[in-house]
């Protein structure tokens, strides 16, 4: 008999089905030669601190830093996770072979090895590995399952992550709110979170801190046209003033019209981060809510696998894209200007190079089920619009820019012609809320369309003097905090940029809207409106760490990319768990030694860091990576 373990009873249901094993028992299906069951998610989580040491369950500062020197699970204390393990157990003792189903990511991979490390298992593992829940999918990973062995990096990644952030959380945790905290409330530290608070509070601080200033810039108005002086702004009116009364007797004379062509790519492919963004921008919906509803969409088979981290799809792709369009019917008037011809294959979409073990978020050509939600049916619509654009031409544009001067004083008009919209024809209709709204006075447009000018010509214009006032930087919202937690911080909108910064970024694209939400529950950060603002108690806290790893989105970003690393078998595990523990133990001495007598008033003091393993109820999006055997970092875990 062959076992499967899926990662939820919905997807036992649809592999039974697709297997033949119809007859349900009592926690599993069977058939055919085949069980299959599932868990609830995790069934386990990693021993808590009194589990290893009956002096550590009470809070003190004299027990830190607590370093277990093996680390261990054990099986949630809830009664249907304990049957349902149980059931697990007994047939993997009854089984010849068992297939790992879980979902096919760090976390999926360590939820299943976890149970079967938990449950003794010695039995031969095969893995099933698909990016998405359709039929035809579920049969083509049945033909080419995976060895248990080619996911041990995979593995070995999750387990030092668990190993760190168990290490940081539960001794920074206790570090902070014993040392600083107020009436026992709990002062929550985590490896991720608090860098990610660390970059709302610089932020706010920045915005706090701002001054504005004013500034007169010197344009003027030529044949309905604004030129802007180039490089002439003024901190005083009275000086543009004079400029302004003396330019007035001088024609304005055009020296230069140039034109030149450009083409603008289609946006990339979604990753959930990047998707995300896009829904709440769009949408107004918030990480959190995104992810349910991704995940909601693959589950209805509709999406492929969304906890991916890739905007590219592999080369063997190609051949599946234009079925895949053929089933969007709602969508067929839209791609008329498609037909008749080969699909475009570009290099910024599929590149086998640039995908690892899932590319990114597509339709999946499934007819969309009756019933959708109106958040469903808006970020399904938002896939598909962005998977049309990927095989629609460059929108193509020229651009004009005009150079002129009057008296010794140079001025400059942009503009800019499409000539063949291209993709943008995808989103004929729908704002640009990505362009920040023009000034109604004396603002430059560079998408103007510019009338005829002439080298040589001249004529009367009329100058004049713009007031600016310098602007603070924006408040985060949860779509530009993700950003910044991809990048480690760093803005970019270039998206070259983007990809080679995401190796570095803080926390992974499955966590990090979970993150976003801790934040909340601690009552570091509140949301007004689209906008993220840190409460008192978390620009408290963040003043009061000193310890830049801690709080570094960078540093921070430097420990994910060496956990990816891992995840590809370049890095040492050892190492990394290694330098975490040396961390702690510095931390830990460091804060011992400050004197200042700080404290700290948090609103929610109850539950503990997120990288602290808590009892979690049934159907949590809220995942702890597992252990298992064979790995590198076998040694730092037992059951």
């Amino acid at each position: 008999m062959i076992l499967c373990i899926t990662e939820k009873p919905s997807v036992g249901r649809d592999i039974a089905r697709i297997l033949g094993a119809n007859t349900r028992r009592d926690g599993y299906l069977e058939g055919n030669g085949y069980c299959v069951t599932w868990t609830f998610g995790h069934l386990c989580c990693l021993k808590e601190p009194h589990d290893y040491c009956k002096e550590w369950k009470s809070w003190s500062l004299s027990a830190l830093p607590m370093i277990p020197p093996r680390f261990g699970i054990k099986l949630i204390d809830i009664e249907s996770y304990k049957q349902q393990f149980n059931t697990i157990q007994t047939l993997i003792g009854q089984c010849d072979e068992i297939i790992n189903c879980g979902d096919a990511g760090q976390e999926g991979e360590l939820i299943q090895r976890w149970v079967m490390q938990k449950a003794g298992c010695k039995k031969p593992v095969k893995r099933l590995w698909i990016s998405s829940l359709t039929d035809e999918s579920i049969k083509e990973g049945f033909k080419s399952l995976r060895t248990h062995e080619d996911l041990e990096p995979l593995y070995t990644a999750g387990l030092c992550r668990a190993i760190g952030d168990w290490v940081l959380g539960m001794n920074a945790t206790r570090l902070y709110s014993l040392k600083y905290g107020v009436n026992r409330q709990v002062l929550s530290i985590g490896r991720v979170q608090t860098p990610t608070l660390a970059l709302v509070v610089k932020r706010q601080l920045e915005i706090t801190d701002f001054k504005p200033t004013d500034y007169w810039e010197l344009k003027t108005l030529y044949r309905d046209t604004i030129f802007s002086a180039s490089g002439k702004s003024f901190d005083k009116e009275e000086k543009g003033l004079e400029i302004v009364e003396r330019l007035k007797a001088h024609p304005l004379v055009v020296s230069d019209v140039t034109k030149k062509s450009g083409k603008e790519a289609p946006p990339r492919l979604f990753d959930l981060t990047s998707l995300q963004v896009e829904c709440n921008k769009k949408l107004s919906l918030g990480a959190e809510e995104t992810l349910r509803t991704i995940q909601s969409l693959y589950e209805k088979k509709v999406v492929t696998y969304p906890r991916v981290d890739t905007t590219y799809l592999t080369d063997d792709m190609y051949g599946k894209c234009g079925g895949i369009l053929n089933s969007l019917k709602d969508y067929q008037t839209l791609m008329a200007p498609l037909r008749g011809s080969k699909l475009r294959k570009s290099k910024k979409v599929f590149d086998n190079s640039k995908v690892t073990d899932h590319h990114a978020i597509i339709p999946t050509g499934q007819a969309l089920p009756a019933g959708l939600s109106k958040a469903e049916a808006d970020v399904f619509n938002i896939i598909a619009l962005r998977f049309i654009a990927a095989f629609f031409p460059d929108c193509l544009f020229e651009q004009t820019v005009v150079n002129a001067k009057v008296e010794k004083i140079s001025f400059k008009a942009t503009g800019k012609v499409i000539k063949d919209p291209g993709w943008k024809a995808v989103y004929a209709g729908e704002k640009n809320i990505d362009e920040p709204e023009k000034e109604k006075e004396g603002e430059d447009d560079d998408s103007a369309t510019l009338p005829v000018f002439t080298k040589g010509e001249e004529g009367p214009h009329s100058p004049r003097l713009v007031k600016k006032t310098t602007q603070p930087p924006k408040y985060y919202t949860e779509g530009t905090l993700l950003k910044a937690m991809e990048t480690a911080g760093a803005m970019v909108d270039d998206e070259e940029l983007r990809e080679s910064l995401k190796a570095n970024g803080i926390g992974r694209p499955s966590t990090r809207a979970a993150i976003i939400e801790i934040l909340y529950k601690r009552g570091y950060i509140v949301k007004e409106r689209k906008s993220l603002r840190a409460t008192p108690a978390g620009i408290e806290l963040i003043s009061l760490i000193k310890e830049e790893l801690l709080k570094s989105a960078k540093l921070t970003g430097i420990w994910e990319g060496r956990l990816r690393r891992i995840e590809r078998g370049e890095y040492d595990p050892q190492e990394f768990i290694g330098q975490i523990k040396q961390m702690v133990s510095e931390i830990t001495f460091s804060v011992m030694r400050d004197s200042s007598n700080r404290r700290i008033v948090a609103e929610q003091g109850e539950t503990p860091s997120e990288d602290e393993p808590k009892k979690r109820k049934k159907g949590s999006s809220k995942r702890s990576p597992a252990s298992g055997k064979g790995s590198k970092a076998k040694q730092e875990t037992d059951q």
